[in-house]
């Protein structure tokens, strides 16, 4: 497995790479990440995996500077499930102009759900995994489904920018408590550990009410949120969505998400439910 810091030199490997499949990270990898890996592995003969933390994605108050920075353990995982390149820049190297002047600007979509509580988010993630992409060359890129709207955003970059890359959904990966995985989690209490996978229960009640006939969207979504919020959770949002585009969902939609993010002490969670009707 090659570590590379550089483009030029990225660009040099993938000449006589043949098939790549793709997986960006922002490194700190767990079990999740390591299942995106293994999907791509199907998927062409050779692997790349980014690590980069994008500062153009995170918040004013957000986690930026304490963000882990793992990139030997990361390498050592990578490296036992058969990687060929970990991409690993540094911020100069991918971002030269030190601001970005060029950026990809994703419709409202961004300012909805997450993007409501993270102004500018889907904006860096959107430019950041655009430049990646540029720079990899890749057949297929991995994202998983626990970031339901940042795949939507993906999708929707690769469809109306004609970029040939296949984008490869990747089922969320989850504790034996259900909680899914993220690299936040870490930054739980043990007592807050405990309580987390409460937010995935209420999901799942949601989607249970949702398949057995109750198409009160807002009112299932009210009560989940006020029974996150008497267990002291602060809940940004709840909501049943279109899973095809994350519009407002309405009755006789076959195909849906049930995303939420909630505050759990000072570490903020997101996770979804897919359900399929009929």
């Amino acid at each position: 497995m090659q570590i590379i810091h550089t483009i030029h030199e990225l660009r040099e490997w993938r000449k006589n790479a043949g098939t790549v499949a793709f997986v960006p990270t922002m490194g700190n990898l767990h079990e999740g990440h390591l299942a995106l890996v293994r999907e791509a592995k199907k998927r062409a003969g050779n692997v790349v995996v980014s690590i980069f933390v994008n500062r153009l994605q995170f918040g004013q108050g957000e986690d930026f500077d304490k963000y882990p920075r793992t990139l030997q353990q990361d390498a050592a995982k990578l490296e036992n499930e058969g990687v060929a390149v970990v991409f690993a820049p540094d911020e100069k190297e991918l971002y030269p102009n030190v601001e970005q002047r060029y950026n990809v600007e994703p419709p409202n979509l961004q300012n909805e759900l997450c993007g409501k509580f993270r102004p500018g988010h889907f904006r860096g993630v959107a430019t950041v995994v655009t430049k990646l992409f540029n720079i990899v060359q890749p057949d297929a890129a991995c994202f998983g489904k626990k970031d339901y709207q940042q795949l939507a955003v993906i999708k929707g970059l690769v469809e109306d920018l004609n970029i040939n890359i296949d984008i490869v959904p990747v089922d969320t990966g989850r504790a034996s408590d259900g909680l899914a995985l993220s690299s936040r989690n870490q930054y739980l209490s043990e007592q807050e550990r405990a309580e987390a996978p409460r937010l995935y229960r209420e999901l799942r009640a949601i989607a249970d009410a949702v398949r057995s006939g109750n198409l009160a969207y807002a009112v299932l979504e009210q009560t989940a949120a006020q029974r996150l919020g008497e267990a002291g959770w602060t809940v940004d949002y709840i909501e049943v969505r279109r899973a095809d585009d994350l519009s407002v969902a309405h009755a006789g939609d076959k195909n849906l998400v049930i995303l939420a993010a909630a505050r759990l002490g000072g570490t903020r969670l997101i996770d979804n439910i897919e359900v399929h009707l009929g």
